[in-house]
């Protein structure tokens, strides 16, 4: 039998074994469980001594390895020595006997130094690269074999069920060694890229270790906060206004003291060095493949743990208000502002410590309660407004069905701007990033789901359609005219009230459409709602000339003004939407950052030039355009209507001129008519297109006068040349309240009066010189021909 061995002194207790004591034995009555505590604490000991046999034989293998290893080196050690000996003996023993041999002699060195020197200088090479290679890998095997112990220790479930700070320390060990294996890894990848095989072997168990180490470290982060009360009750965050931070809303994560508050920051400072270990793997193994592959954002793990219970228990409620959406949107956003201080001031200094680069907490926590929201609104609530638009057939439900659509994307837009405000407050992100606006915005679920955005664009633009159809109905919206002195090109296109109507709509949509997180989707929304809109208003106007057209040929003074002012409107537009084309938010879709699905039956443009409403453009141009020259092809018409007989009667060149008239009577009701019928343009047109139209009626009107007249085989005496020159004189007259030279827009006129008025000899002596005089005397425009046969309608008494 064995003797009773006997107890050893109390003093000689250690600090970790009173206290162990006294976790097992707080009265007496405990003192029943020890023989449960001797079997436990056996079965322990048990299996430490079988994890002890375990690394022992494992320190034999490697022992053994290296042992291998070592003599191999050893070996090449010796044949190295072995080569420099005889070398060291060979160039000893040339030594020179007589002049005569001192030519072998050096030969011999040569050829020694020549052949036997650079296969050293290899062979040692070889043996220094083998060396460094085997002490690299027995350092990484040793490294690995620690993190793989450790890991192993991290899971064993007497040390964890102790909670002993050995556990926590067991792990950090581990985070340790992972990331001295990482930089040892990093930099042979760097600087030896043939030992590929060596880091991939590495890589292997280390992933292996990670596997089971994150799953776990994830486990017990969950396992704390839900000792902690983690997720708190919503019940007590709805009673609150979502507006302002309640005071009395219970933060765990500022309330624990504390080990608990001592064991919570250790367990978020490891799941973040694990995490920045792992981006850091992803980043070496991703690195020999940049710009081929991207790595995106990774969502902190840490936050989103505590987003996770919280999203679960929220969505309890998110059922009862399917009806309601704003609820639901009030009761994300007064749980992410409640929360978001703490994330501030206890979590950030921990993501900072861990070094992880590139990581604000308050952005994580705004990003992951987005993210919750966008998913629930993907899963449970579009598929429901969206069946209500498929099944919605009598045009009531329908419209009922496309109020809630717009409504539910009211409160998305207005949740982002509250949200992308709490994020703003910290100074780090910029969300003029596409990458940072997805992140945190709801209107991120149109970039999985396109024909979703697709159905809102076509919502916005009946909507925005119905609505201006009432106003363009409205007669006075187009007569009476635009009057903001702070919009300085209302002044200079006179445009009327209907075409501010048009751009307060297009205006509301372009602004919805900045709510879209990505450019492509941005374009893609505007080129399906905004476009089609301004073609609806160049469809308005150009039907409103039409109809004027089709009654009365524009003959009459009111049909005038009509296309006048739809010219006026078109113009006033057309200079907005080149004005917006130089804005950064229109530049920016022209960088070639387009849709990655193209828009059946709508045209991409390709250059950044064009703007996103580049074809819209060009068509109020050319529109523009054609009925300027409508309006100066009428005013014509009229005017040589009226002059028939003016320009029939060509005897009245050779008669004597009338004193009492200043012009020639038939012509007077012709210069009447383009006065009045000017004037009423001047009135009503735009300055710059008035400008544009006058100008062409001259150029006609010259062109008329021209071949009718002076073309014409008429014959002018000397008061006829008078005759002819007071009447031009009458007729510049009329254009000159818009010129100071009116005659030089009447050039072939002006140029063939020229050569009316000069003597006879000077004419022929001029003709007979071509084409050089006429250029000296002025006459630019008329051919050497036409000046000739204007000369021969002169008759000289």
């Amino acid at each position: 039998m064995d003797a009773i061995k006997p107890l050893p002194q109390v003093t000689s207790f250690s600090a970790s074994v009173f206290s162990f004591l006294d976790d097992r034995f707080r009265d007496a009555g405990d003192l029943s469980h020890s023989p449960g505590l001797v079997a436990e604490l056996r079965t322990e000991i048990s299996e430490l001594d079988q994890r002890l046999a375990g690394l022992n034989r494992q320190l034999e293998s490697g022992l053994a390895s290296y042992a291998s290893f070592s003599d191999r080196v050893g070996g090449l050690f010796f044949e190295v020595n072995a080569k420099l000996a005889h070398l060291s003996s060979s160039s000893s023993t040339c030594v020179p006997r007589s002049p005569s041999d001192g030519g072998n002699e050096e030969t011999t060195t040569e050829h020694v130094a020549g052949e036997e020197l650079p296969s050293l200088a290899k062979e040692v090479a070889q043996v220094e690269s083998v060396r460094a290679y085997v002490e690299t890998a027995l350092k990484l095997d040793t490294l690995v074999g620690d993190i793989e112990d450790a890991v192993m220790s991290s899971m064993n479930k007497n040390l964890r069920t102790s909670r002993s700070s050995g556990f926590e320390e067991v792990r950090l060990h581990a985070i340790k060694t992972l990331k001295t294996t990482e930089e040892i890894l990093n930099s042979v990848a760097r600087r030896h890229p043939r030992w590929a095989r060596l880091v991939s072997a590495v890589d292997h168990r280390v992933d292996r270790a990670l596997a089971m180490m994150r799953p776990q470290a994830i486990s017990d982060y969950r396992a704390l906060l839900s000792s902690l009360g983690w997720p708190p009750q919503i019940s007590t965050l709805t009673s609150a206004s979502p507006d302002s931070k309640s005071e009395d809303v219970h933060n765990p994560l500022f309330t624990m003291e504390g080990s608990l508050k001592s064991q919570y920051c250790g367990n978020f400072h490891a799941l973040c060095s694990l995490q920045g270990l792992q981006l850091q793997r992803k980043s070496r193994q991703l690195g020999s493949h940049k710009g081929e592959n991207v790595l995106f954002h990774q969502p902190l793990w840490a936050i989103e743990e505590l987003v996770n219970p919280l999203t679960v228990a929220s969505q309890k409620h998110f059922t009862k208000w399917s009806e309601k959406p704003e609820f639901i949107f009030e009761l994300v956003f007064k749980i992410t502002k409640d929360y978001v201080d703490s994330m501030d001031e206890l979590l950030q200094p921990l993501v900072d410590e861990a070094k992880l680069a590139g990581y604000s907490c308050r952005e994580e926590w705004v990003s992951a309660m987005v993210s919750s929201l966008s998913l629930y609104l993907v899963k449970e609530i579009f598929p429901i407004y969206v069946g209500q638009l498929s099944e919605a057939t009598e045009s009531d439900l329908r419209s009922e069905a496309k109020v809630s659509w717009l409504h539910l994307i009211d409160l998305m837009i207005s949740f982002d701007k509250r949200v992308q405000s709490l994020v703003s407050q910290s100074g780090i992100l910029s969300l003029q990033e596409d990458g940072n606006l997805l992140r945190i915005s709801s209107l991120s679920v149109f970039c999985d789901r396109p024909d979703w955005l697709d159905l809102w664009a076509e919502i916005e633009l009946d909507e925005r359609l119905v609505k201006f159809k009432a106003e363009i109905d409205y007669d006075r919206n187009w007569t009476v005219k635009v009057q903001d002195e702070l919009i300085s090109t209302s002044n200079v296109y006179r445009p009327p009230i209907i075409s501010s109507i048009f751009l307060q709509h297009l205006s509301s949509i372009i602004e919805r459409s900045k709510s879209v997180p990505a450019i492509y989707l941005r374009a893609r929304f505007l080129r399906l709602a905004a476009a089609p809109t301004i073609q609806k208003f160049l469809d308005c106007v150009l039907l409103r000339c039409q109809e004027a057209e089709g009654l009365t040929a524009l003959t009459e003074n009111n049909d005038l003004v009509k296309v006048s002012n739809s010219i006026n409107a078109g113009h006033y537009i057309e200079s907005v939407l080149e004005e917006w084309s130089e804005d950064v938010f229109f530049l920016e879709m022209g960088t070639g950052q387009h849709d990655p699905q193209e828009i059946p039956g709508v045209e991409n443009f390709t250059e950044p030039s064009e703007g996103i409403f580049g074809d819209e453009f060009e068509k109020l141009e050319k529109f523009r355009l054609e009925w300027i020259n409508k309006l100066s092809v009428v005013v014509l018409r009229g005017f040589d209507a009226r002059t028939r007989d003016y320009i029939k009667n060509r005897k009245q060149w050779q008669e004597k001129k009338d004193k009492e008239w200043t012009v020639s009577r038939t012509l007077v009701g012709a210069l009447d008519y383009l006065q009045g019928k000017t004037s009423i343009i001047e009135e009503n047109l735009n300055k710059a297109d008035f400008t544009a139209m006058w100008r062409s009626l001259a150029s006609e009107i010259d062109r008329l006068f021209f071949n009718s007249i002076l073309m014409a085989n008429v014959k002018f005496s000397n008061d006829g040349v008078e005759r002819f020159k007071g009447d031009m004189e009458v007729l510049y007259g009329v254009f000159r309240a818009w010129c100071v030279r009116p005659e030089g827009f009447f050039p072939k006129l002006s140029e063939g009066l020229t050569l009316l008025k000069m003597e006879e000899k000077q004419v022929k002596d001029g003709l007979s010189r071509g084409a050089k005089w006429l250029r000296e005397n002025g006459v630019r425009y008329l051919s050497e021909t036409e000046a000739k046969k204007v000369a021969k309608s002169r008759v000289f008494s």
